[in-house]
């Protein structure tokens, strides 16, 4: 015979002070778990919505980032001139070359200093990114003036950068006359201005890169054994979103690195504190186990019983800790991108492969917590248990 489930639903129920306080440990493990997740998850949101399948970046080869890649003038050219990039309506491609170095400026609030990204953009910039990139404040830089504009996250995170205000880069003044929403994308965390301008300001000759935007999203192929080949080239080309892929594994992989071993720790807390519930059950309720087991309930009955109080715990306390963790995704944080050196800001992404992985992760702790209470109690003999002090 089986044993019924509302029979280890009502045991939980009789002892609520326990079952609560478990609860709310293995909630508090799990609420780590997914919001670690969830950040690393986020991270990588930002960044890969931050590029479109149908822009190809091209860098110098072997090239981690922008910041580390030069592209001349002659390469970007070439890269422009190739019959796979859109041409607009005058005949221009629809191309920008960049250039992008990182300042030193401090937050708001503390002061504290961080780097910054600020990319050179070429005038078709907005219209190649015109779906990552809205211009929401002030006006467009003006071509050929140290006018930029700035990311909301900029404008929100860091002193002075508001608009009609100014900062100084390479000794030379810049002012903000707009401000972009990037969509929360990773351009939310950055000041755009002319290339032209900035090339010879901070006195570099060539460009950090440059993204073009593809008639057919099935060239890029093409495209790219073309130029990688081309002995004049020495690049690497990407599609856009690959490339921004790549630019949040580092980071994402020590988030979740350092989330994964606080919640390891947390999690014997948790596993420890189920057992021990567990145990105090079955010390409680043997003569009710030796009743069952002379009613003819079967050993294997009895520690699926108690396993199963183990398993409902584990997901109750796990679809609390998912739900808490849910509340994160109004919050933004800002960190150092261990690639490109410079403050990006990003938010906690929850997702149903996250939500899944958390209720798995909590059912474990359960399984774990609860399976040798589960085997003493089906192990107990029917005389002992039936015994009375």
């Amino acid at each position: 015979m089986k044993i019924p489930f509302s029979y280890s639903f009502r045991n939980l129920w009789t002892r609520r002070l326990t079952t609560g306080l478990t609860v709310l440990g293995i909630a508090l493990v799990v609420f780590v778990f997914a919001a670690t997740l969830m950040l690393s998850n986020g991270l990588r949101e930002t960044l890969v919505a931050t590029g479109s399948d149908e822009n190809v970046i091209v860098v110098r080869k072997s090239a981690l980032s922008e910041g580390q890649s030069f592209v001349t003038r002659e390469q970007a050219n070439i890269v422009k001139t190739q019959p796979e990039v859109v041409a607009m309506s005058d005949g221009t491609p629809m191309a920008t070359s960049d250039v992008v170095v990182s300042i030193n400026v401090p937050k708001r609030g503390d002061g504290g200093l961080t780097n910054l990204v600020v990319r050179g953009v070429s005038g078709q910039a907005l219209e190649i990114r015109k779906r990552q990139v809205t211009l929401i404040d002030g006006r467009m830089y003006q071509a050929g003036l140290q006018e930029v504009i700035i990311g909301t996250a900029v404008h929100e995170r860091f002193q002075g950068f508001d608009l009609g205000g100014t900062f100084r880069m390479a000794g030379t003044v810049w002012t903000i006359v707009g401000i972009f929403d990037g969509h929360g994308t990773g351009f939310d965390s950055e000041v755009w201005g002319d290339v032209d301008i900035m090339l010879p300001a901070i006195r570099r000759p060539s460009f950090s890169s440059v993204t073009v935007r593809l008639q057919d999203t099935t060239s890029f192929k093409a495209l790219k054994a073309r130029l990688e080949h081309d002995p004049r080239m020495t690049v690497d080309l990407k599609r856009e979103k690959q490339y921004y892929d790549e630019q949040s594994q580092g980071t994402s992989a020590f988030i979740t690195f350092i989330g994964a071993t606080v919640t390891f720790i947390f999690s014997f807390g948790a596993m420890i504190g189920a057992m021990i519930t567990m145990y105090a059950a079955v010390s409680n309720r043997t003569q009710e186990i030796g009743t069952l087991r002379s009613l003819g309930f079967r050993r294997r009955s009895v520690l699926g019983a108690f396993l199963l109080e183990a398993l409902l715990l584990a997901l109750i306390g796990g679809a609390l800790g998912v739900i808490a963790s849910s509340a994160l995704q109004s919050l933004t944080i800002s960190t150092t991108n261990w690639t490109s050196f410079s403050e990006i800001a990003f938010g906690f992404r929850l997702s149903t492969g996250i939500a899944v992985a958390a209720l798995i992760f909590a059912l474990v702790m359960g399984v774990v917590g609860g399976f040798l209470p589960a085997v003493r109690a089906s192990r107990l003999k029917i005389v002992e248990a039936l015994r009375t002090e």
